[in-house]
Order: C-alpha cells, then sequence, then structure tokens
C-alpha cells in the first residue's frame, strides 16, 4: 500500500536541480504492514525524503519516512514524535548519506489536524537520532516546473495512495471549497512558512489566507465520523499559500463530503 501522506512536490523540486548521478531504490519497503494510529490531532511529525532514480532523465522516485510513534511519542500515535533538539540535527547532507541516495529533503515539522491515521509501514531509519519508518515511494512528477515560489498554490495534484484518514465525530475539521465545487479537507498544518501557526489559530485561518478568485476557506464541527479514502487508489490533494495540506473529500473520496 501507498500513501501520499502530505502534498510536498514542490519542495522536493527545490533541491532538484542539484541531484547527479543515479541511485537505486533500497528494499525499504520490504515486508510492510499495516499500522494504526490513534490520538493524533494537534500532535508534531515530520516527513523525510530520499530521492533515488536517474538524475538526468529526471525518473526520480522519493522514499517518504515519517516519524509517526517514534522518538518518544506513543506508539499508538500521540505525542510529539519530532522533538525539535533531533530535528535540528537532520540535514539533506545527512539524508542523502544515510540512504545512498541521490538527495533528501526534510518536510516539517508538521501538525495533524486530523483523529487517526491507517498506513503502511516498513523499514524504520535512524537520521542521527531522529528515527523514521517508509511509509511510499513518491513518484516524483516531471512536468512540473516548480522553480517559482507559491507556483503550485490552490492547484489539485492527482496522487496515488491507500492511506485511510480519519476526523472524529464532534471535532473541528478546516476545509477549502475549490471555484468548481470540490472540497478538500485540511490533513495537516505547516511550520515550514509560518512558524508561528498553531492548531489553535486555525479557526481564523481564512483570515491569514490569500485566497485566490472563487477558493473559500470554512470551519465546521462534524456531526459523524469522516473518513477519506482513496478512489482505486487515487487522491487528490492540494496546499494552501502556508503549506497546510487539504485531502479531496465528497463523492469516491470520503464517506460524506463535510
Amino acid at each position: 500500500m501507498k500513501t501520499k501522506m502530505l502534498f510536498t512536490t514542490m519542495m522536493v523540486f527545490v533541491f532538484a536541480g542539484f541531484l547527479a548521478g543515479c541511485a537505486s531504490l533500497p528494499k525499504d519497503d520490504a515486508n510492510a504492514k499495516v499500522m494504526h494510529f490513534e490520538n493524533t490531532r494537534a500532535q508534531r511529525y515530520t516527513e523525510i525524503f530520499a530521492i533515488y532514480g536517474d538524475a538526468v532523465t529526471k525518473n526520480l522516485t522519493a522514499g517518504v519516512y515519517n516519524t509517526l510513534g517514534l522518538n518518544g511519542a506513543s506508539p499508538t500515535g500521540a505525542g510529539d514524535s519530532t522533538p525539535q533538539a533531533l530535528l535540528d540535527k537532520v540535514t539533506p547532507e545527512l539524508v542523502k548519506s544515510e540512504t545512498g541516495a541521490l538527495g533528501g529533503f526534510i518536510n516539517g515539522p508538521r501538525v495533524w489536524t486530523l483523529d487517526w491515521i491507517e498506513v503502511n509501514v516498513g523499514k524504520e531509519r535512524d537520521f542521527n537520532g531522529l528515527k523514521a519508518r517508509w511509509v511510499t515511494w513518491f513518484p516524483i512528477p516531471k512536468d512540473m516546473d516548480l522553480n517559482k515560489k507559491g507556483s503550485t498554490y490552490y492547484k489539485p495534484v492527482q496522487v496515488e495512495r491507500h492511506t485511510q484518514f480519519g476526523f472524529n465525530k464532534g471535532k473541528p475539521v478546516f476545509i477549502l471549497d475549490a471555484p468548481n465545487g470540490d472540497t478538500f479537507v485540511m490533513k495537516s498544518l505547516s511550520l515550514e512558512q509560518d512558524k508561528t501557526q498553531t492548531y489553535e489559530s486555525l479557526t481564523s485561518l481564512g483570515s491569514r489566507l490569500k485566497l485566490p478568485a472563487g477558493w473559500k476557506f470554512r470551519v465546521a464541527v462534524l456531526d459523524k465520523d469522516l473518513v477519506l479514502t482513496p478512489d482505486k487508489g487515487v487522491a487528490w490533494i492540494v496546499q494552501d499559500d502556508l503549506l497546510n495540506t487539504y485531502d479531496r473529500a465528497g463523492d469516491t473520496y470520503s464517506n460524506f463530503r463535510p
């Protein structure tokens, strides 16, 4: 099973120009198993990307490693799985040397805005003290020109994913409504671009976003459990201009549209 736990394609391309040579995928997905994590709402985590493939042809794939359930957090999911003191020791160069990859990228810290996750988990790696487990292979699109900052904001992207994301009844969800009527529910907030963001600040996020024409932000309290699921392994994701990440809901992508 594969998951696109975050919409981080844009950040991968920031360093793609520095890659050189070839690197084959390790077998970090061998013996992967489905794991269920609970009580993740408002908890910090980080994803680490190791980039493999051919830099000349740009046939690149990222191995994605997530800290969820590690580094002092509860194995079931609750707690800060990316303590800043450990994260500060991780660099792209370290990721590259530890994995034998063409390059590395650290996507975090981030904060979950959902209540539970079911994801396929593979090999655990140690990045200078910060532990993270393989969760997916992420083929990097060739046709995305992402050198210009903001070029991907509010632009939905289709990805391969099999992970389920859960939001509990009675909890708030943070929603982007697209001009075409599609609804996207936030999975995680980013602390990369705006380090002052907090889970509590999301209720007023709409006043801070630079929403394009036709886009709307709203907050809703669920009157029943919401489960986001891919449609035959396909999901749609989008980011706002603060790099917060949303997954499409409604139709075949969830049990209902909030």
